[in-house]
């Protein structure tokens, strides 16, 4: 009789198709290496990915940081803050907005960038360990596309209009059960209809 994880993989499980599933699997993989990465770096993960949106150039202002990474401008505010703490950016007046803020890396932040880029490129590594180099890459091409798409629209209108025409239509009320619109509700009110002509006689 066989056992084990050999007869776990051989039974056929609806989750295997779940692409929700599947990307909650491997995104909390990654964040629980990314933290331990990044356990000291101001503002963790999040203070990352702040500081790789500021490095690429021209300098962009704090607006358009919070729009790309989809964070609060509040929040980016305190997660700037922890950044410009160590001197891994700094905050100039825009030329083209004086209201405005752009966020320079400087040298310091670089360096800081380039040290925990090269260990998050090792998490990288180890959590598609299962997938070939060739693999490896055609994977993250395609994830940057989904993931360029989705960050193109409004998530919160286009996909709730997929979800609305992909869920089958509610069930009709069970005869005498309805709402308001029901045929047994006249009866109901009937009484009470008397009851009122009763009293102006």
């Amino acid at each position: 009789m066989t056992t084990g994880a050999s007869e776990v993989r051989d039974r056929p499980d609806p989750l295997d198709e779940d692409l929700g599933w599947m990307l909650g699997i491997v995104f909390r993989g990654y964040v629980r290496a990314a933290e331990h990465a990044l356990t000291d770096f101001p503002g963790g993960p999040r203070g990352y990915q702040v500081l790789t949106a500021a490095i690429t150039a021209p300098a962009r202002n704090q607006g358009a940081i919070a729009e790309e990474l989809g964070i609060d401008r509040t929040v980016l505010t305190y997660v700037i803050d922890d950044l410009e703490g160590p001197g891994y950016v700094a905050r100039r007046a825009d030329p083209a907005d004086r209201r405005s803020r752009l966020v320079d890396v400087t040298d310091a932040g670089r360096t800081a960038w380039e040290q925990r880029r090269r260990a998050l490129r090792q998490v990288e590594s180890h959590l598609l360990g299962a997938l070939a180099p060739a693999e490896s890459a055609t994977l993250r091409a395609l994830l940057q596309r989904v993931a360029c798409s989705a960050q193109a629209v409004d998530p919160l209108r286009d996909l709730c209009e997929v979800v609305a025409q992909v869920r089958p239509d509610p069930a009709p009320p069970a005869p005498g059960r309805g709402g308001s619109g029901s045929a047994s509700e006249p009866g109901r009110r009937a009484p009470a209809a008397r009851a009122r002509r009763r009293h102006s006689d």
